[in-house]
């Protein structure tokens, strides 16, 4: 991967230079190679990545919680069917769907019809999940995935019918694409990335795993520590954070050899 930096707001008071890490990938990689690195994609066509506090499920080991099991009977009303884009007729009817969802889950016009036709007609749109109600044949869900061969599934965006809260059916919709690529021998399902406790609904899967910069970790401490930290007074690196690497690797930064 060929790697090239973005230079972000300096905090010159603190000696804060700030950098977002961008990459491409190499004749040789797949996006799963990316993926696997800690890269989320940047571009619709998945020829530039970024680094990101990315979250993924560890598919082989995966087993369901009684947490995960109660959303999955909470959801039993609910059916599944995988399509490859090419076969998915996308029409005006879906176009509306998706809109009204994004309007009223992140505001009038945040994300237009043509970022959405953009999306769903480029690459980083291989596949889509459909969620029908058993008994009404309703569409109720739809997710845009992006899948390698039976390596990587990345869960990139969900839209559904908000009147079935009570079915909890976002949610449901994630939990049963985790349990499904299990199933279908994939190694990880991504979840996109982890800013915010409200975000922290991706991680109640038993085998989640976040990037922290130079590994995967499962540590949920760590991560609820990140988290808070971006909201509050930063005024110096992560590994210069004695608090941060008391509690989390006492060693030291001895772990950047081991990473």
């Amino acid at each position: 991967m060929n790697l090239f930096f973005s230079e972000y707001k300096s905090d010159y008071s603190n000696y804060i230079f700030p950098y977002v890490i961008w990459g491409t990938p190499e004749s040789h990689e797949t996006p799963a190679d990316i993926f696997n690195k800690g890269f989320l994609p940047n571009s619709k066509n998945l020829d530039r990545f970024y680094l990101c506090r990315n979250v993924r499920v560890d598919l082989e080991r995966f087993l369901p919680s009684s947490e995960n099991r109660r959303v999955l009977r909470k959801g039993s009303i609910f059916e599944t069917k995988l399509y490859k884009r090419s076969d998915f007729d996308f029409n005006d009817k879906w176009l509306s769907f998706c809109l009204d969802y994004a309007d009223t889950k992140f505001g009038n016009g945040v994300m237009s019809r043509d970022r959405i036709l953009s999306l769903v007609n480029s690459p980083i749109v291989s596949h889509l999940l459909l969620f029908k109600h058993r008994e009404t044949e309703e569409d109720v869900g739809l997710v845009f995935l992006f899948l390698d061969s039976s390596r990587i599934a990345f869960y990139y965006y969900s839209f559904y019918n908000l009147d079935f809260f009570k079915q909890n059916l976002g949610m449901y919709m994630m939990t049963s694409a985790v349990s499904f690529f299990k199933e279908l021998g994939y190694d990880y399902i991504y979840l996109g990335s982890c800013y915010s406790r409200n975000a922290l609904y991706k991680t109640q899967f038993n085998s989640f795993q976040f990037f922290n910069g130079f590994k995967w970790s499962e540590n949920i401490d760590e991560l609820k520590f990140l988290i808070d930290r971006d909201n509050g007074n930063v005024d110096k690196h992560l590994f210069e954070n004695d608090i941060y690497l008391q509690n989390f690797y006492p060693d030291g930064t001895s772990f950047i050899k081991k990473s």
